[in-house]
């Protein structure tokens, strides 16, 4: 193949990713445009909706929750906007911005756009990554299933597709794919009161993934193509009607530990405190710990979210 042969398809394949994710990013705006009409401040109990989850979907910062996005109860709609960073004590900024509808409290529709800037690991590079996500409800009530056990449960995919651009670098980190789908099943419970007259929420998630780093360093390793089990958690207290305190973990996959040390990947935490000022916004404030990135230990940092909801 020629030189400018090789040019022409790369070019195509950049424009068809980029295509593509401007479809994605019309269609979920159609969405919203359809749905918006019909919303209004919801009838549900103030920020039992959540934040806006890294990957887009509503739940807390690192992990989704079982409940839809936006304001709107069972006959309403309604939807989220969200802008997020992060930045570690070793100069990785990562900043994410997204949108989700949320449709009869019942089908939630998000994309997200991530942005890794990799400070003097590789001077003015940034992996850039795109998430389109559906979650599902399937089954409960977070909130007004009071006199039972049973959570709220839904089912989730996440589409993740990196940049064209940066896909040369994930493969020579030893990534076998720049592109796949996350699935995951997850329950959320509500308990009014639960402690010291406060409410009480949780939430567990079980995610199939291949995603290395979330998926900025690609997905797969020599040896490892099958997704694998990853388990993730939230937990949060009400100490006003408006302030959640809280904590996460989130399980990683160690795809690419054949490339060693440096290589290794680490689960992820953090700590939280979500303001609700109103039902159309949050803020969230929270001290993240993301482990071993590229060979840069112990990589945390202060991360604020804000988002908008209807």
């Amino acid at each position: 193949m020629s030189e400018s042969t090789g040019c022409c398809v790369q070019k195509a394949r950049n424009t068809t990713t980029l295509s593509w994710w401007r479809l994605g990013w019309l269609g979920l705006a159609v969405v919203a445009a359809s749905v918006a009409p019909k919303a209004h401040a919801g009838d549900r109990l103030l920020g039992t909706w959540g934040v806006s989850e890294v990957d887009g979907a509503g739940g807390g910062g690192l992990t989704p929750w079982a409940t839809i996005t936006g304001t709107g109860s069972s006959n309403q709609n309604g939807g989220s906007v969200f802008a997020t960073r992060l930045r570690t004590q070793d100069g990785y900024d990562l900043q994410i911005s997204g949108a989700a509808v949320g449709i009869k409290d019942s089908i939630e529709l998000s994309m997200a756009r991530w942005s890794f800037k990799l400070g003097d690991t590789v001077p003015g590079k940034a992996i850039e990554m795109n998430v389109l996500g559906a979650k599902f409800k399937v089954a409960g009530d977070a909130v007004y299933d009071q006199d039972t056990l049973m959570p709220q449960v839904a089912v989730g995919a996440q589409l993740k597709e990196l940049a064209a651009s940066d896909r040369d670098l994930v493969r020579s980190l030893g990534a076998t794919g720049t592109s796949d789908i996350d699935v995951y099943a997850t329950a959320t419970k509500l308990w009014l009161g639960g402690l010291a007259g406060r409410n009480v929420i949780a939430s567990g998630t079980a995610r199939l993934t291949r995603a290395n780093q979330f998926g900025l360093v690609g997905f797969g390793g020599s040896g490892h193509e099958t997704h694998k089990l990853q388990l993730e958690g939230s937990l949060g207290l009400m100490l006003r009607d408006d302030l959640v305190l809280g904590a996460e973990y989130r399980m990683k996959p160690d795809n690419l530990a054949s490339g060693g040390a440096i290589l290794r990947e680490d689960n992820a935490w953090d700590v939280f405190l979500a303001w609700f000022p109103c039902r159309g916004g949050s803020l969230t404030l929270a001290w993240v710990n993301l482990g071993n990135i590229v060979g840069k230990e112990d990589q945390a940092g202060l991360y604020l979210s804000a988002q908008a909801s209807f």
